[in-house]
């Protein structure tokens, strides 16, 4: 997929709607979904209901039957995803009907309700939403004639599959559950390196607390750095998953008591120690606003700068920390693993990239965090929506 060709800059201005390039083509929004599936290019085989419809994506959702693998797998060119089930002795099925469990640590793969008859231009990427990413839960999209994950070529005409992994929680899930989202694209939507720049020193990306450093964009990327200080002495500055938990039902919100499932890590001067194949979720130490013209991307971390993943759920509607025509800052809720061997995170340290993406004709009818009920808008350091606030800390 090429996302790389920037667009030409308009004169910038302060707000965040209405004052730069307004392209014909990047990430297609919310009235555009709803054309698309007026059209027939977006197909369920339950109604699509309009509350799946987000600023700048499309929440998916499980089909009735799912099955458990030996192992994860893509189709490949001339290849189905139900061929390579059978390969990999993917029945008997397991009913999701009327709810069923995914045990820790097992691969499954459940057909979604939707199915796309894309056009020719038009291309899609998924990325797990917030609150499956919290819970530790791999998702990954499948395609039938499938080369990579999570990517749908342009004109792609069939099934969507989804492969779900949970990795630190069993979880119970049903026909209907959304665990992960896709986004459409037509043609280029990438800014140019000095747009990045003139914006973030508007404050549009970003901010921090007074006295605190804003760091540089590189290039067209902005960086984002870890808080491991919050509120200092006796601060809660993250979580670590527990063992050994009971199940999760993915479709109950505010049900499960905090203690139950997550340690809470205290400030240690600014130092994390994270240890192999641990799961936890910090904060960023920036305060992040995508304004109402754009969406963004938190890119996967560059491995050769320490052996951790940041960020299974890594898009962000246009909006996200803009409040009242401003960006007023989100602190952006980080999904991190170690892997191969302990790791130590300092305040500050850089973990990841945002990559800003245009939208197409540079507005949205919907801006996450005024039309529709956001769990995360605002956050500090915020776990899935399933558990109950009050028991935390």
């Amino acid at each position: 997929m090429n996302f790389d060709t920037p667009s030409d800059l308009i004169q910038p201005g302060e707000g965040g709607r209405g004052q730069w390039a307004k392209p014909t083509t990047g990430v297609l929004p919310y009235q555009e979904i709803e054309r698309m599936i007026a059209d027939g290019q977006i197909r369920g085989a339950v109604a699509v209901d309009p509350s799946q419809i987000q600023p700048a994506s499309l929440d998916l959702r499980l089909g009735p039957k799912a099955y458990r693998v030996r192992a994860s797998f893509l189709p490949g060119q001339g290849g189905t995803v139900m061929e390579k089930i059978d390969q990999l002795d993917g029945r008997p099925e397991l009913d999701l009907t009327g709810g069923a469990a995914l045990e820790r640590g097992c691969v499954y793969v459940i057909e979604l309700l939707e199915s796309l008859n894309l056009p020719h231009d038009v291309e899609a990427l998924a990325n797990p939403k917030s609150s499956t990413g919290r819970l530790d839960i791999l998702t990954r999209l499948i395609t039938d004639g499938g080369t990579a994950f999570d990517r749908i070529d342009k004109g792609y005409k069939g099934r969507l599959f989804l492969e779900v992994v949970p990795l630190s929680f069993s979880v119970v899930v049903s026909q209907g559950s959304r665990l992960n989202q896709l986004r459409f694209q037509r043609g280029a939507s990438t800014l140019s390196a000095k747009e990045v720049r003139e914006r973030h020193a508007l404050g549009h990306f970003a901010k921090v607390a007074d006295g605190d450093t804003l760091i540089p964009p590189r290039d067209t990327l902005v960086p984002f750095s870890i808080d491991l200080q919050g509120g200092g002495k006796g601060a809660i500055v993250g979580y670590k998953a527990r063992k050994n938990a009971r199940k999760i039902d993915v479709d109950k919100p505010r049900a499960y008591p905090v203690a139950e499932f997550w340690e809470p890590l205290l400030w240690d001067q600014g130092r994390l120690i994270l240890e192999k194949d641990e799961f936890y979720i910090l904060a960023t130490r920036e305060e992040v606003a995508v304004p109402p013209d754009l969406a963004a991307e938190m890119l996967p971390f560059d491995s050769q700068s320490g052996e951790f993943r940041v960020h299974y759920a890594g898009f962000f509607d246009p909006g996200f920390g803009w409040v009242d025509g401003k960006a007023q800052g989100s602190r952006a809720v980080l999904e991190v693993r170690s892997y191969g061997v302990p790791f130590t995170l300092e305040h500050g340290q850089i973990v990841g990239w945002l990559d800003y993406r245009r939208i197409a004709n540079g507005q949205t009818d919907m801006v996450y965090g005024e039309a529709i009920k956001s769990n995360y808008q605002g956050q500090g350091i915020a776990l899935a929506k399933h558990f109950i606030p009050d028991s935390a800390g």
